[in-house]
């Protein structure tokens, strides 16, 4: 049963020839692979190309021999897909911008969002739209690790080492973001529940 098998295992028997095992690996890690790349670009076509790119890319390393069991294979899957998606913003020179309408990304997954009142609902969808619209606001530096933590579901160790740079600076920029949030939040007058990260 290959589904008991480890991913270091299964990139290993992978590059020994079984296609199952590789499958199994896109299996396991693709939505938190297309959720953090959808999250970035705001479009689902253009997500999808990523995403098809970014296991491409997966398959010529592991094939080449370059891939390096240095870690996680979903931290390696995770900067081959931030990568790609730098590379096309780079292209296109532009930058990704927040749809401030779209509700399909909650910033918290919160219980009562769904048992709440008509009134309730479109207050925390207000807040929602405002706090994604401050979240454009932040450096790019301190966007990235919250956008990782918050909608990649990464630990401070996998963006450290997604982004090349050690956990105290990922920690670090992360504890600036939120201040900031919290700063522009309390110019606007809103109250807003980002503790848990």
């Amino acid at each position: 049963m290959l589904e008991i098998l480890s991913d270091k295992e299964l990139v290993e028997r992978y590059r020994n020839g079984n296609v199952a095992c590789f499958e199994l690996l896109m299996e396991r890690h693709q939505n938190k692979v297309f959720s953090y790349i959808l999250m970035l670009v705001k479009d689902r076509q253009l997500a999808d190309d990523i995403f098809q790119d970014t296991f491409l890319k997966i398959i010529r390393t592991i094939k080449a021999g370059a891939y390096k069991e240095e870690g996680k294979f979903i931290q390696f899957a995770m900067r081959v897909a931030h990568n790609l998606v730098i590379d096309h913003f780079r292209k296109s020179k532009r930058l990704p911008m927040v749809d401030a309408v779209s509700n399909e990304y909650d910033f918290i997954d919160n219980a009562k969002y769904t048992d709440s009142s008509v009134e309730d609902r479109l207050v925390e969808e207000q807040v929602y739209s405002d706090l994604r619209k401050m979240i454009e606001f932040l450096p790019e530096e301190q966007k990235e690790v919250l956008n990782m933590r918050m909608y990649a579901d990464m630990s401070f160790k996998d963006i450290a080492d997604a982004t090349n740079v050690s956990i105290n600076t990922a920690l670090g920029r992360m504890r600036y973001a939120l201040i900031n949030l919290r700063k522009m939040a309390k110019e606007k007058n809103l109250s807003l529940t980002i503790n848990n990260f």
